[in-house]
C-alpha cells in the first residue's frame, strides 16, 4: 500500500509543478467509526476549486499521517540523530532540589540581601556539602567548566573558580556569621522558646591550629587531638547557631557562650535551655543560668538519683502503676523533679550490666589462674595490682567486685549487695527543671529533655558522610570556624528537605500520629502505622520503593540536563531529560522546578 501513496504523492507534485495542484491532508469525521484521513488534491479550474481524493490513509498510525503533512508543506525530514548534536550532559535533578530549596527558604537573602560572587561561592559550597561533600579544591573544579560534573555552577551563577576563591568565600562567610546566626534566630526563636545546647567532639589532626587539642571522646577510653563544636537548635531540632572550642574545653565551660548568643546577640531575655547532665550542672546553674534568669530542664546523675531513693524522696512504689511522678527534695527548693521509669531501658542495662560483669569476671578469672600456674607464676602485689586495674579500668563495673591482691595471690568475688542495689534504680532516671508547672507540666518537662535527641542527630548526620565535618581541611582558626558553620547551614538546608521529602524517605510522614500511638511520653517513640508499614514493606504509600535522602538525591541525578546543537549550524539550546513519575512527586513534595 505505502509504495502506491508515495507513487500518487510524487505524480500530484509533479502535477503541483505543472498545473499549480496543491496537496493537503483532509480528516474526515465520521459519526459511528473513526474519521477517515484522505490525501486529497486540489486545483482552481474555471473559477472553481476542484478536488481529487489520492488515497485514503486511514489505516496508518497518527505519526506517520504527521510526516505527510510535513513532507507536503515541503519541510525536509531528518532524524533526531541527524537533526541535533548533544555537545554536554550534565547531572541536574539533584542540583536542582538543593538549590531550588535553598531559595525556598530565603538562605541566598539570608547569606546577603544583595546578590554577589562571594556569596553565590557559599551558596555553592553548601550545596556541594549535600550533593557530594569534598574538600574545596575538588569543590572547585567541579564548579569549572572544562571539569564539572554537574550543572551545579551555572545554578548558582558561578563560572570558573579555584580553591582560593573558596577561601576567600569562606572568610567572607565566618565574617558575617554572627549576622546570619541572628537572622535564623529571628525567624525560628521567640522570647521565652526552648532551646537546645550540646557539643560533640571531632578529630582534628593539625599540629598548628589552637583549636586542636587532646581530649577524651565520650564512650572513649583513648584520648585524640580533636576540636570541639556546640550546636544551638529549637525544640524541633532546627539549627540557629553553632560554636567551635578548643577540644580540651570541658561540657560545662560552653554553657555561658550559648547564654551569650541567646541574650546578647539574639536579644532574648528569657528562655530555656535544655541540656544533658554532664552539660548543666550544679556549678553552671548557680553561676550562669540563675543569674540571668534563664530556667533549665536537665537530669541527675545516678549517684544524686541513689541518695534520692535512700533518703526518701524518691520511692519505687511511685512507678507501680505509673511510669512518671513529680517529686519534691529540699536539696533542690523551688525545683521540679520528675521522676520516670521505662521498662525497656531497664532491660537493656540489665543485660548490659551482666554481659559487662560475665566479660570483666572471665578477665579477672584469667589473673587468678595465671598466680595459680606452676611455671613463672605472676607474682608481686604490684604487679598483680597493674594487671587488675588496667581490666576493673575499663570496665564501668569495678564498684561491683571486691578483691584482695597479695604478693602471691589474687582473689576476687561478685559484689551481690552492690549489683542489687544498682539494678533497683535501672531504668529510673530524673529530670530536673526550674520551669514552673503553669508553663509546663511533667509531660512537657520530660518531652522537651528527649528533644535532645535531635541535636544528637544533628550531629550524627554532620560528623558521618552525609555532611562530612570531618576531616577539618583547614588550618586557620577563622576558616575552621567557617567551616563548620557551613556545615550548619548545610544541615539546614538538609533536614527541610527530609522533612518535605518524608513520603518518598523511610522518614515517618505522620510523626503526629505515631506520637498519638504512644501510652506515656517516657514510653519509647513509636512511628505512625504507615510508617511502619512503609518500613516493613520498603515502599511508599504510592507503591515507589522507600529509600534514604542520599538514594533519591542519587536518582535525581539521573535527570540530566543537555547542551545540543541543531546540526549544520551554531544554534545551541538547553534540553532536559524527562522527568520519571517519581522524580515529578519529589518536585512537586520540595514545590521547586528541576529547571533552573
Amino acid at each position: 500500500m505505502y509504495p502506491c501513496i508515495i507513487a500518487d504523492i510524487a505524480r500530484a507534485r509533479v502535477g503541483y509543478d505543472a498545473y499549480s495542484v496543491t496537496m493537503y491532508i483532509d480528516i474526515v469525521p465520521n459519526r459511528s467509526s473513526p474519521p477517515a484521513v484522505l490525501l486529497r488534491r486540489a486545483w482552481r479550474e474555471g473559477g472553481k476549486i476542484r478536488k481529487e481524493t489520492v488515497a485514503n490513509l486511514s489505516a496508518l498510525p497518527m505519526d506517520q499521517i504527521e510526516q505527510f503533512r510535513r513532507v507536503l508543506k515541503g519541510e525536509t525530514l531528518v532524524s533526531a540523530d541527524d537533526a541535533f548534536q548533544v555537545l554536554r550532559s550534565r547531572p541536574n535533578g539533584h542540583v536542582a532540589a538543593v538549590v531550588g530549596t535553598m531559595r525556598r527558604l530565603g538562605l541566598p537573602e539570608l547569606l546577603s540581601t544583595r546578590k554577589h560572587r562571594k556569596r553565590q561561592l557559599v551558596l555553592a559550597m553548601i550545596a556541594a556539602r549535600i550533593l557530594e561533600p569534598c574538600s574545596k579544591l575538588a569543590t572547585a573544579q567541579r564548579l569549572n567548566a572544562d571539569t564539572l560534573s554537574s550543572s551545579l555552577g551555572e545554578a548558582v551563577g558561578v563560572g570558573q573558580a579555584d580553591a582560593d576563591d573558596l577561601y576567600e568565600a569562606l572568610d567572607w562567610l565566618v565574617r558575617g556569621q554572627a549576622r546570619i546566626e541572628g537572622k535564623l534566630a529571628e525567624r525560628h526563636l521567640e522570647e521565652g522558646d526552648l532551646v537546645l545546647w550540646d557539643v560533640t567532639p571531632v578529630p582534628f589532626e593539625s599540629r598548628t591550629s589552637e583549636l586542636a587539642a587532646f581530649g577524651r571522646p565520650r564512650g572513649s577510653k583513648k584520648s585524640q587531638r580533636q576540636l570541639l563544636f556546640g550546636l544551638l537548635a529549637t525544640q524541633q531540632g532546627v539549627p540557629v547557631a553553632v560554636e567551635v572550642f578548643p577540644g580540651n574545653t570541658g561540657d560545662p565551660d560552653t554553657v555561658s557562650v550559648a547564654l551569650d548568643r541567646l541574650q546578647e546577640r539574639f536579644g532574648l531575655r528569657r528562655a530555656v535551655m535544655v541540656g544533658d547532665r554532664g552539660m548543666i550542672t550544679e556549678r553552671r546553674i548557680e553561676e550562669e543560668l540563675r543569674p540571668r534568669g534563664i530556667d533549665w530542664i536537665t537530669s541527675l546523675r545516678a549517684p544524686t538519683i541513689r541518695k534520692l531513693w535512700k533518703e526518701g524522696p524518691l520511692q519505687l512504689s511511685l512507678f507501680d502503676e505509673q511510669d512518671l511522678a513529680e517529686i519534691r527534695s529540699p536539696d533542690f527548693p523551688g525545683e521540679r523533679l520528675i521522676a520516670c521509669r521505662n521498662p525497656l531501658l531497664a532491660e537493656d542495662r540489665a543485660r548490659t550490666r551482666q554481659e559487662l560483669l560475665e566479660a570483666t569476671e572471665a578477665k579477672l578469672e584469667a589473673i587468678v589462674a595465671a598466680t595459680l600456674r606452676e611455671q613463672r607464676p605472676l607474682r608481686g602485689k604490684d604487679t598483680i595490682g597493674v594487671r587488675v586495674g588496667k581490666v576493673l579500668g575499663a570496665s564501668k563495673v569495678a564498684k561491683h567486685f571486691r578483691y584482695e591482691i597479695t604478693e602471691d595471690a589474687f582473689t576476687v568475688r561478685r559484689d551481690e549487695d552492690s549489683i542489687v542495689q544498682e539494678a533497683a534504680l535501672d531504668g529510673v532516671y530524673v529530670v530536673r527543671t526550674s520551669v514552673p508547672e503553669e508553663e509546663l507540666d511533667s509531660e512537657a518537662v520530660v518531652r522537651a529533655y528527649k528533644d535532645l535527641s535531635e541535636v544528637e542527630q544533628a550531629f550524627r548526620v554532620m560528623k558521618t558522610f552525609h555532611l562530612e565535618v570531618h576531616p577539618v581541611r583547614h588550618r586557620r582558626e577563622d576558616r575552621v570556624r567557617a567551616h563548620v558553620f557551613l556545615c550548619m547551614l548545610a544541615y539546614y538546608v538538609r533536614l527541610h528537605m527530609e522533612r518535605a521529602l518524608a513520603p518518598l524517605l523511610f522518614t515517618d510522614h505522620a510523626p503526629e500520629a505515631g506520637d498519638a500511638r504512644r501510652t506515656s511520653i517516657v514510653a519509647p517513640a513509636r512511628r505512625s502505622e504507615a510508617g511502619e508499614r512503609k518500613v516493613r514493606r520498603r515502599r511508599t504509600e504510592g507503591g515507589q520503593p522507600a529509600r534514604s535522602l542520599d538514594s533519591l538525591l542519587a536518582d535525581l541525578k539521573t535527570l540530566t540536563k543537555n547542551e545540543t546543537r541543531v546540526e549544520g549550524t551554531e544554534v545551541t539550546f538547553q534540553k532536559y531529560a524527562r522527568p520519571t513519575p517519581l522524580q515529578e512527586q519529589a518536585f512537586e513534595l520540595l514545590d521547586v522546578s528541576y529547571r533552573l
